[in-house]
């Protein structure tokens, strides 16, 4: 049944994102608006779009939520392959997703503070090149030729 429902919202979320998908709305509505003198702006003209509207926003958010959810968690396994081939890598950030909020935002901070180390030892190198290249300059146009 969970393949069944698997390949039926994939089929679905892929078909509602199609420009045909829109365009056949958009032609309903469309429809809708047009007979509305016909029926003389009744209550059940406009409970027919509302019910409809209704019914398609609530399967769809289902739908979309379970297709959100798989990639999602492929986008998860395949990062955690890398982190798992990259012998350097913290493999302890393969089950940061479980984590909560305040560890996230511990992890955060640690990384954040490598950015700032990252950042300063850039500078600090920046600088003691620079100062190289003048000492080499210097020496070079003191020396005889």
């Amino acid at each position: 049944m969970s393949r069944l429902f698997a390949k039926i919202s994939n089929r679905v979320a892929h078909w509602a994102g199609h420009y045909v998908a829109f365009v056949l709305a958009v032609s309903i509505i469309i429809v809708w608006a047009v007979t509305g003198p016909l029926f003389g702006f009744s209550d059940t003209w406009q409970l027919v779009i509302n019910t409809g509207t209704t019914i398609v926003t609530f399967l769809m958010v289902f739908l979309i939520q379970n297709t959100q959810n798989r990639d999602a968690l492929a986008v998860h396994l395949k990062l955690d392959e890398l982190l798992r081939a990259i012998g350097e890598a913290d493999n302890a950030l393969m089950e940061v997703e479980d984590e909560t909020d305040e560890e996230l935002e511990e992890l955060k901070a640690k990384y954040l503070a490598l950015v700032d180390e990252h950042t300063a030892l850039k500078v600090n190198f920046e600088q003691l090149t620079a100062q190289a290249a003048q000492q080499n300059g210097r020496a070079e146009a003191a020396s005889p030729r």
